[in-house]
C-alpha cells in the first residue's frame, strides 16, 4: 500500500483535486505501479486493481452481480464514509465518475446502480468504505428493484437468511469464484479503456 495514513483533512481546491485523480497509474505498464491492495482483511492482487490515485484504487469484482460490476475504495482502510478526510472522499468519487464513464461506453449501459453500504447495518460486509458500480440495461433484472437484494447477497455474512429471488441469482453455494487469470483480463481491458479515455 502506498500510504496507509494520508494527510488529514483540510480544505482543498478543485486544481488539487483535480491532481489527485489525475495521478492515476500509467495504465500502459501496470505492473510498474501498483502493488497488491488491502480492502479490509482480503487481498486484492495487484493484476485486478485497474486504475489507482493518490488515495483511490477501482477493482474487478470476485463475484460481479451484472458483467462491469466493480468496486471503488480508499487505499486507507476505514469502516465509514465519514471517516475518510475530505480529500479521500472527493477523490474516490471522481475516480467513480470517471470509472463509470468507462464502463458506460464499453457495455452500452443505459443507466448505473452506484451503491454504498454505509457500515454493517446496511448491509456493509468488508469494514472498507466502497463504492459498487453496477452498469444497467433494460431488463436486466425483472424487477428493477431486485438488483438491491442482489447487492445485499453479494458478500452474504453467515447469520443473513437466504431466499429464493425471482431473479436469476444463484445461491452463494452454487455461485463459482472467478479464477485470478478471468480478473486479471477483466482488469487489463478496463486499464486499456481508461487509458485511451484520457487520451
Amino acid at each position: 500500500m502506498t500510504n496507509p495514513h494520508p494527510p488529514s483533512s483540510s480544505s482543498s481546491s478543485s486544481s488539487t483535486t483535480t491532481s489527485l485523480l489525475l495521478s492515476s497509474v500509467d495504465s500502459s505498464n501496470p505492473s510498474d505501479h501498483l502493488e497488491d491492495m488491502r480492502f479490509g482483511r482480503f487481498v486484492i492482487p495487484k493484476a485486478s486493481i485497474f486504475s489507482r490515485t493518490a488515495l483511490s484504487a477501482a477493482f474487478v469484482n470476485l463475484r460481479p452481480i451484472v458483467p462491469g460490476h466493480v468496486l471503488i475504495m480508499p487505499q486507507r482502510i476505514v469502516p465509514l464514509m465519514a471517516d475518510l478526510t475530505t480529500e479521500e472522499y472527493t477523490d474516490m468519487w471522481l475516480l467513480v465518475r470517471q470509472v463509470q464513464g468507462m464502463l458506460q461506453r464499453h457495455y452500452n449501459a443505459t443507466a448505473f446502480n452506484v451503491a454504498v453500504q454505509d457500515g454493517r447495518a446496511a448491509g456493509q460486509s468488508v469494514p472498507h468504505v466502497h463504492v459498487h458500480i453496477l452498469p444497467r440495461t433494460e431488463g436486466d433484472f425483472q424487477r428493477n428493484d431486485d438488483i438491491y437484494e442482489a447487492l445485499e447477497e453479494w458478500a452474504p455474512r453467515i447469520d443473513m437468511v437466504k431466499e429464493r429471488t425471482s431473479i436469476d441469482v444463484p445461491d452463494d453455494k452454487d455461485r463459482v469464484d472467478r479464477t485470478l487469470e478471468m480478473m486479471a483480463e477483466e482488469a487489463a481491458t478496463y486499464r486499456r479503456l481508461l487509458e485511451q479515455s484520457t487520451r
